[in-house]
């Protein structure tokens, strides 16, 4: 991988920041400083799909080859353990509630709107949708193409080599132009509440929904990575944990998420 410089490093920062923890504390943290919070329990859900949903809901049902579908079908890992991409677990394990089985890799690059590209891409590979697989560049808002990249080699090891590409020189600003603005009314799988910030941004995924047939409520389930970067996980509902890990598409004008708050005008999508 190239060399990152000092400017497009100092972009990667500023593309993603916490608001209720200190990053600098964050980055530094020595993890026998640190005491654990421990989810409260492990799982045995082996994907996204087998995590229930509250009662008087149903799932949506989504068609075999979309992005949705694969997305509710996601394996998650066993160890409910959300780890920094040195092999560290983030100081805290009490926010989330699955941890999807997908690398985070070994450099510090894979951050918030990295991971919404991450899960977007491997979505393209997997259907061997290889020439629409592309992201824009911060400094002139132009797509990077895999293929052209690669020189037509498709391998596995060639893909994750571009992704992390281009996860050096795109970030939240990058990725929200890149995006189609939606209508909230119209969310579904796949969406991405996202946000360029004022100097800080982030961005989080749709990965699974649900409606009550009666009332017509709906209910999705979201993703993140953060900084620095994580394990890609399936967060918490913190203000209704009745029915967490899901969230009410009927909140008001704020949609409250453990590290961060979005409004409906934030939603977009690929």
């Amino acid at each position: 991988m190239k060399k990152i410089t000092y400017y497009m490093m100092l972009l990667s920062v500023l593309s993603c920041k916490t608001q209720t923890c200190d990053f600098e504390q964050d980055k530094k943290y020595n993890k026998k400083d640190v005491v654990l919070i421990q989810p409260e329990d492990d799982h045995n859900y082996k994907k996204i799909s087998d995590i229930e949903v509250p009662e008087n809901f149903e799932r949506i049902e989504t068609e075999s080859n979309s992005f949705g579908n694969y997305l509710q079908n996601l394996p998650l890992k066993e160890d409910n353990t959300v780890y920094y991409y040195n092999g560290e677990p983030k100081h805290t394990q009490d926010l989330h509630f699955a941890v999807i089985d997908i690398d985070v890799g070994t450099h510090d690059l894979q951050q918030c709107a990295d991971a919404c590209m991450r899960l977007w891409a491997e979505y393209l590979y997997s259907q061997k949708r290889y020439s629409e697989i592309h992201f824009n560049f911060l400094s002139d808002g132009k797509p990077r193409y895999f293929l052209n990249y690669s020189g037509n080699d498709t391998s596995s090891k060639v893909f994750r080599k571009y992704m992390n590409y281009i996860f050096s020189y795109a970030n939240t600003s990058s990725l929200y132009d890149e995006l189609k603005p939606v209508d909230f009314d119209e969310i579904q799988i796949g969406d991405i509440f996202i946000q360029k910030g004022s100097p800080y941004g982030h961005s989080i995924m749709v990965m699974d929904m649900a409606v009550n047939k009666s009332t017509g409520e709906k209910i999705f389930m979201i993703s993140q990575s953060f900084m620095p970067a994580q394990s890609i996980h399936i967060m918490k509902n913190l203000n209704n944990k009745k029915i967490s890990p899901w969230y009410s598409t009927n909140f008001k004008e704020y949609l409250y998420t453990p590290e961060w708050t979005f409004s409906k005008e934030d939603l977009r999508r690929f």
